[in-house]
């Protein structure tokens, strides 16, 4: 290609391909400074974004720590057993139960009746009992008489030292018999009354596992009852935690509905139990007529042992935060600003909580922490 670059009249020049490059070169080179140039200016003329504004400070109230006397609690659970179990049964052998007016869960008082046997039998053979009574004295009497005139008549002489002997022998003989029959007519009389089976304490009926129309045998559970109606929770507790129980302690537990039932420690065991490794303490509940109330025995049940006292630092329940899962508190420190500090939270007590880990002159946000985070700041009214 050529380019014609004379002016008219001018001789004419011809530039080659090979003189056209450096020119180009040199004229993209100028091209791409200036361009980087605008840009330059372009961006220096604009302004830098401005930063954030800094958050409010949360207005806040301090507290510290206050020492209180907590009560020394030890936690357990155990099940709800009743007091004495008794097992009544019968001593008497080949009648038929013909009666039976308890059911499971009746209240009994002391001496009402639980089982009656067929009596007829024990009646006949109190009939034949008292005529052998009857038999036997009437002939105790002869013999006495008989007795009587012969030591009347030894005394004359008129009657043989032998014969006088058999007339006392057959006296005592028959007041042997007479007493005999007295004691067989006694047996049949308490066989008789053992035919009605009576309550030998008042209490609640647990358990009735006899069926009217069987045969007695003596020993055969008829019927059993919680004694007095009185329950005792059984809980249990480590070795190390059980020489702090002392007898007349008081325990509390909550029951089924979510009531408090408030106990009294009655024994602790001597052992520890071989596969468990506790201890187990016996806590008298009050008795709770009729039909022992909703605690029931074999519930299994929680609660708590008041063992003592001790002095606590303690926060107001709204100054702990939870955070994963644990306890944290918000601490003030220089120039208002907080720490968020983990402790140990222990008992509750009267909207009051017990904590560990936290100095005693610790100055803490008393409430709000929710909306706090580690490292604000806040500021701090008085109300």
């Amino acid at each position: 290609m050529l380019f014609n670059s004379s002016e008219p009249g001018d001789p004419q020049q011809t530039v080659s391909p090979r003189q056209m490059r450096p020119l180009a070169w040199a004229t993209l080179g100028g091209l791409a400074m200036m361009t980087a140039l605008l840009g330059a200016c372009g961006q220096s003329g604009q302004e830098k974004p401005a930063a954030p504004p800094p958050r409010p400070a949360l207005a806040v109230t301090v507290t510290q720590p206050t020492v209180v006397n907590m009560p020394d609690i030890i936690r357990a659970n155990g099940s709800i057993a009743a007091w004495q179990e008794l097992a009544v049964s019968t001593e008497l052998q080949g009648l038929r139960l013909v009666e039976l007016p308890v059911s499971v869960g009746d209240v009994v008082r002391k001496g009402q009746l639980l089982a009656r046997f067929d009596e007829q039998t024990v009646q006949a053979e109190l009939k034949q009992a008292s005529a052998a009574v009857n038999e036997a004295e009437t002939a105790y009497r002869e013999a006495r008489d008989n007795a009587n005139r012969a030591r009347q008549v030894d005394k004359t002489g008129a009657m043989s030292a032998q014969q006088v002997s058999q007339f006392l022998a057959q006296e005592q003989m028959a007041d042997a018999r007479r007493q005999t029959a007295r004691a067989q007519l006694q047996t049949v009389q308490l066989r008789l009354a053992r035919t009605r089976v009576l309550a030998p304490d008042h209490g609640v009926i647990s358990a009735r596992p006899a069926t009217l129309g069987s045969v007695g045998q003596p020993g055969v559970e008829l019927v059993r009852m919680v004694r007095q109606s009185r329950l005792e929770w059984r809980a249990d507790v480590t070795a190390t935690e059980s020489v702090r129980v002392r007898p007349g302690q008081t325990a509390r537990l909550a029951g089924p509905d979510g009531t408090v039932q408030t106990g009294t420690v009655r024994q602790v065991s001597p052992v520890v139990d071989a596969q468990s490794r506790n201890v187990q303490v016996f806590i008298d509940i009050p008795s709770t007529d009729p039909a022992l109330g909703k605690l029931k025995p074999g519930m299994f049940v929680k609660g708590e042992l008041q063992v003592g006292t001790r002095t606590s630092l303690t926060l107001p329940g709204s100054a702990i935060v939870l955070r994963d899962g644990f306890a944290h508190v918000f601490v003030l420190q220089a120039k208002n600003r907080i720490h968020l500090q983990r402790v140990q939270a222990g008992q509750q007590l009267s909207g009051r909580v017990e904590v560990s880990g936290l100095p005693a002159t610790s100055q803490v946000v008393a409430s709000g922490g929710g909306f706090l985070n580690d490292g604000d700041t806040v500021k701090v009214v008085t109300r």
